[in-house]
């Protein structure tokens, strides 16, 4: 292809970022590169925070960026700037050339099969730029507070309220001939508060995000969810140390998720350090359970056509009957594994879990007694031997209902066995992140107490 910015032997400075790449790659070429790849980003966004009807903060951002990656046989260099002069480009490969020099053969390095790179692009409908001035912006954060706060006598305090946009372009090319571009918007609004009653402080919160500012749920719900979920918090007890069904709130249950996205990733799988090892054909989960990524589905936060290496995605199942059906690969962990990469460079696109036919009510009706968690707290899992013990906060049942708040609790077990003792998935889908899940009951669970 005729290089678009060759006029009289002169390359022009770039107007775009699919330049930026472009001009990257013929950099990387003529330094003898035996393959290359290049992303480049422009990004711009807005925040405000408020708390207790005063603005905090307001943060107006613009970035960019460009990361170069050259591949000189089975030695690789990376390279980054913020400067999109075309000086600057040419002296980023240049830097990536020289590091590419002093690093190890590693024959599993290089670019993705070029047979598997994405070739058509279909509008997942991500951008959705929208003109919002700081003082309206300023005044639905005071009127997403002042909803929580207005919910209940008792919550008096508040850690604020924040809204945020985010828009942004970026472009990834390859020496392949890969190159596109796309462009996504990101809306946010959050809100927390404290609450206080006979001496007993709680605080909670709640969020809501979407591609189109239209979608996301408005101040004053979000304000209001916030107090509800505050206000029912208080007065929390401790409880005594048993062994019960635990049913873990959706937004809280995508963490599972996570984790068993963690161990049956590539990098866990090589290093042999997921306690998933060695499972692919197994029973993983009960076998209602199924797991899929959805890539193309229109307005989601993790949807895309291709991967970080310009692999075309797929929307496949990861489990199916409870059996894991493949693992979560980028071309160079697939390489290092004997395997193919699924199109996940640069993580999972929509992973998403089938939901049941009951929700969360009926969930706390089946479970008859027991815990449920809405709130966790700290990081304490081994993914090598899948051992789980985390803090958590949330709700006594008994008799299939809520009875009182819990607190200062510690849940332990081991992902595994977690994983094949869920009893049932919640038709109340999380669909803010970019995992999606109902809520989870698991049975039979170590509650540390008093």
């Amino acid at each position: 292809m005729k290089n678009n910015f060759e006029l009289s032997g002169k390359i022009n400075e770039p107007t775009s970022v699919s330049d930026v790449v472009d001009i990257a790659l013929q950099a990387a070429k003529g330094s003898g590169a035996s393959q290359s790849e290049a992303v480049a980003s422009v990004s711009q966004g807005l925040s405000v925070a408020v708390r207790k009807g005063e603005i905090e903060t307001v943060e107006h951002t613009r970035d960019r960026g460009l990361a170069v990656t050259v591949y000189f046989g089975d030695r690789i260099g990376n390279a980054t700037t913020s400067d999109y002069s075309v000086k600057s480009i040419r002296q980023t490969v240049q830097s990536a050339c020289s590091i590419a020099r002093f690093t190890e053969d590693d024959p599993c390095h290089g670019l993705a099969d070029t047979d598997l790179l994405a070739t058509k692009f279909p509008d997942l409908d991500l951008y959705h730029p929208i003109e919002r001035s700081i003082d309206e912006m300023v005044e639905d954060a005071k009127r997403c507070e002042q909803s929580a706060l207005d919910y209940d006598s008792r919550i008096q305090n508040s850690e604020g309220s924040a809204i945020d946009s985010h828009e942004g372009t970026e472009a990834y090319g390859n020496s392949n001939g890969f190159m596109d571009e796309n462009r996504k918007t990101r809306y946010g609004i959050s809100c927390s508060v404290v609450g206080e009653e006979n001496g007993n402080m709680q605080r909670d919160y709640w969020y809501s995000v979407a591609r189109n500012f239209g979608d996301m749920q408005n101040a004053v719900g979000v304000g209001k969810t916030a107090g509800a979920r505050t206000a029912r918090r208080l007065n929390s007890r401790k409880i005594s140390t048993c062994r019960v069904p635990v049913l873990f709130e959706a937004p809280i249950a995508t963490s599972l998720l996570s984790h068993f996205i963690a161990a049956i990733s590539g990098g866990s799988l090589y290093r042999r350090t997921s306690f998933l090892l060695e499972h692919l054909g197994k029973q993983v989960f009960p076998d209602f359970v199924r797991i899929c990524e959805q890539p193309f589905l229109p307005r989601a936060i993790g949807s895309r056509a291709y991967d970080g290496e310009g692999v075309v995605t797929n929307s496949s199942d990861i489990v199916v009957g409870g059996i894991l059906e493949r693992y979560v690969l980028s071309s160079y962990s697939a390489r290092r594994l004997g395997l193919k990469t699924t199109g996940n460079a640069g993580g999972i696109h929509n992973l998403t879990i089938n939901g049941g036919d009951r929700d969360l009510n009926e969930l706390i009706k089946d479970m008859d007694r027991g815990l449920m968690v809405t709130e966790l707290i700290g990081f304490g899992i081994n993914s090598v031997t899948g051992d789980y013990s985390r803090g958590a906060a949330g709700f006594w049942i008994e008799n299939g209902e809520i009875q009182f708040p819990v607190e200062e609790v510690t849940i332990a077990g081991n992902l595994k066995e977690m994983f094949q003792s869920i009893l049932a998935i919640g038709s109340d889908i999380d669909t803010k992140q970019n995992i999606r899940s109902g809520s989870i009951l698991i049975d039979n669970l170590a509650i540390a107490g008093q």
